[in-house]
């Protein structure tokens, strides 16, 4: 096999060497491979009879636009579409795939290939407060306190897909430049009880700022009630004195046991939610090898045993 470090490629043969090559692993063992451009009939049988689009497509047909329905006593947090069946239409898939930036075909596949994964029978009721996966952090015996954190300097690196090419994605540096007013944000359930004295759970931001040559650290804080059905949440920040340096982002469950599950975390400045995974695909992703410098979504500060934070999904 020949080993090269750099190739030079004449631009008129660009195109025919790009339409037999492509490239594998660009970053701790680059190299290039041959494209499979022509696929046997066989491998497209088999292709065919493995995909669930087929499945997914004739179920989606079979939904009508949904009757809206109100459950529970009425309040936004009890809010579902669906009929008295309890399935949801095309246009309240539609509804709730819009929290999220997708339209409601593109949410319900999702949410129906998780279903057939997971030998779960039926569709999902399509809700504005949470949709597919969801946040959950579990507290068991003997631990009693859970604390987790997403740092926000000014300046890191995420992951960002490469648009148009399937699975690849890049590191990518971002500048997060801070100006008032911020806006926390985010829907929850919580199955949580109190098993001590001053036991809580919060959501909230510290902004670390300086003022006159001194550090000061301020607390954006959302009172989480210990038991709740799906509900909204928000706090805003519009003043502060000096210049913001950068902030963090904390779940902090103190002398509590048993679950909160959270969905469409927001932190709302400059126009635009800077929140990493706001929609909780998996909130205790970590990465490495050449993404090693990315830090994960959410990092625990205080993880006892008993204690877990990950992303779920289920039937709510």
């Amino acid at each position: 096999m020949a080993k090269v470090e750099y190739v030079d490629i004449v631009p008129s043969e660009e195109e025919l060497y790009w339409s037999c090559l492509t490239p594998q692993d660009r970053f701790t063992h680059a190299r290039i491979t041959k494209k499979v451009i022509l696929i046997s009939r066989k491998k497209k049988k088999g292709i065919s009879v493995r995909s669930l689009l087929p499945q997914i497509a004739e179920a989606w047909g079979l939904l009508g636009n949904g009757v809206p329905a109100v459950y529970g006593d009425g309040i936004y947090g009890d809010v579902f579409f669906g009929d008295e069946a309890g399935t949801g239409g095309k246009n309240e898939w539609s509804d709730a795939g819009a929290e999220m930036g997708l339209n409601g075909y593109r949410l319900y596949v999702q949410d129906k290939t998780i279903r057939i994964i997971n030998d779960m029978e039926g569709d999902a009721v399509p809700a504005l407060l949470h949709q597919s996966w969801v946040g959950n952090l579990k507290i068991e015996a003997p631990a009693t306190e859970l604390k987790i954190t997403q740092l926000h300097p000014r300046a890191y690196w995420v992951s960002k897909k490469v648009y148009g090419k399937k699975g690849m994605y890049v590191p990518v540096e971002i500048t997060e430049d801070f100006a008032l007013p911020l806006e926390i944000k985010l829907n929850y359930k919580s199955e949580l009880e109190s098993v001590g004295e001053g036991s809580f759970a919060k959501f909230y931001a510290t902004v670390w700022h300086s003022f006159q040559g001194s550090d000061i650290m301020t607390n954006l804080e959302i009172n989480l009630d210990l038991v709740a059905d799906w509900k909204e949440a928000t706090a805003t920040l519009t003043s502060l004195a000096g210049y913001v340096v950068g902030y963090s982002l904390f779940f902090h469950l103190y002398n509590v046991q048993g679950d909160l599950y959270v969905d469409n975390i927001k932190a709302i400045h400059s126009g635009q939610n800077w929140v990493r995974d706001p929609y909780c695909k998996d909130i205790n992703q970590g990465f490495t090898r050449a993404f090693y410098q990315i830090p994960k979504h959410w990092v625990a500060v205080t993880l006892p045993s008993g204690a877990t934070y990950d992303s779920i999904y289920k039937d709510f």
